[in-house]
C-alpha cells in the first residue's frame, strides 16, 4: 500500500509538472481575414511576464512554430505563434509555401500591419507584460519580425534565424527600438551577400545595436530538425548552430528584459 501511495504521488507530481505549460488556439482578425494563432504560457509562473511573438516559416503555423512557442513558455515567457496566412493555412509543397509567402510579401504595408495586429493580440493576453516584448522568426518569419521592428514597434528585442533580410530605409533604421540578433548560416545560398550588405549598411549608419552571427559551413533551415526531409537543396539541420543560436537569443532576452 505504501509503495502504491508513493507511486501515485510521483505520478501526480509528474502530471502537475507537465500540465504547468498551457496552450490554446486564439482566433483574431486582420481586416476580413480570420487568423488562428497559438498561445503558450506556464501557469505556474505568477503574475505578468515578458511576451514573445513567434513567426512561422513559409510553411505556415505548423508544429515546429508551435514547439518553439512551447519552449519559450517553459522558460517563463508567454509566447504567441501568430498566423500570417490566415485560416491556419499550412503548406506541404514548396511551391505552395512560396505562393503563400509571396502573396504576403507583395504588399509590405499589409504585411507589417498583420504582424502589428498579431503583436496587439499578444499584448492583450492577461499573462503578458506589455512593456517587455520581443519578436522572433524563422525564414519568412524572421523577415516578418524585422518588418515589424522597422515600424518602430515597442519591442525590446528581435531575433531571426535563417531569415531573408529586408533592408530598412534610413528613417526605419533610426526608428528601430529593438536590439537585433541575426543568426545566419554562413553557407546559406538562399540569402545572397548583396542582401546582407544592403541590410547592414542603414543599420550601421543609424548606429543600431545589432549582432549578425554567421555559422561557417551552415546552410538554410539550420534550426529545423528534419529539414533535410523536404528534399530541397541547401536546407539542413545543424545541432550546434541551433543550440548556440537559441542560447544567444535567451541571453539577449535576459539582458533586454531587465531594463
Amino acid at each position: 500500500m505504501r509503495r502504491l501511495m508513493i507511486g501515485l504521488a510521483v505520478l501526480l507530481l509528474a502530471t502537475s509538472a507537465e500540465a504547468a505549460v498551457q496552450t490554446k488556439i486564439v482566433s483574431y482578425k486582420h481586416g476580413d481575414l480570420e487568423c488562428k494563432g497559438f498561445l503558450a504560457w506556464d501557469d505556474a509562473v505568477e503574475g505578468k511576464r515578458p511576451g514573445v511573438l513567434v513567426v512561422h516559416e513559409w510553411w505556415g503555423l505548423d508544429e515546429y512554430a508551435r514547439s518553439r512557442a512551447t519552449q519559450l513558455a517553459k522558460l517563463g515567457y508567454v509566447a504567441f505563434a501568430c498566423d500570417m496566412y490566415g485560416d491556419g493555412k499550412i503548406a506541404e509543397h514548396p511551391d505552395d509555401a512560396r505562393k503563400l509567402a509571396t502573396t504576403v510579401r507583395m504588399n509590405v504595408e499589409n504585411w507589417r500591419k498583420r504582424a502589428q495586429v498579431s503583436l496587439e493580440v499578444l499584448k492583450a493576453q492577461p499573462q503578458c507584460d506589455s512593456g517587455k516584448l520581443a519578436a522572433i522568426g524563422y525564414c519568412f518569419g524572421g523577415s516578418t519580425a524585422l518588418q515589424l521592428a522597422y515600424t518602430g514597434a515597442d519591442l525590446k528585442a528581435v531575433a531571426t534565424f535563417h531569415a531573408a533580410l529586408p533592408a530598412p530605409t534610413a528613417d526605419e533604421a533610426k526608428s528601430l527600438k529593438a536590439r537585433v540578433l541575426v543568426c545566419h548560416g554562413g553557407a546559406d545560398t538562399f540569402i545572397p551577400e548583396m542582401a546582407i550588405k544592403a541590410f547592414r549598411e542603414p543599420l550601421d549608419k543609424a548606429g543600431t545595436k545589432y549582432e549578425l552571427v554567421a555559422y561557417p559551413g551552415v546552410v538554410h533551415s539550420f534550426t529545423v530538425p528534419g529539414a533535410d526531409a523536404r528534399n530541397l537543396p541547401g536546407m539542413k539541420y545543424d545541432k550546434q548552430a541551433d543550440e548556440d543560436s537559441w542560447k544567444r537569443m535567451t541571453k539577449l532576452f535576459a539582458e533586454q528584459f531587465k531594463k
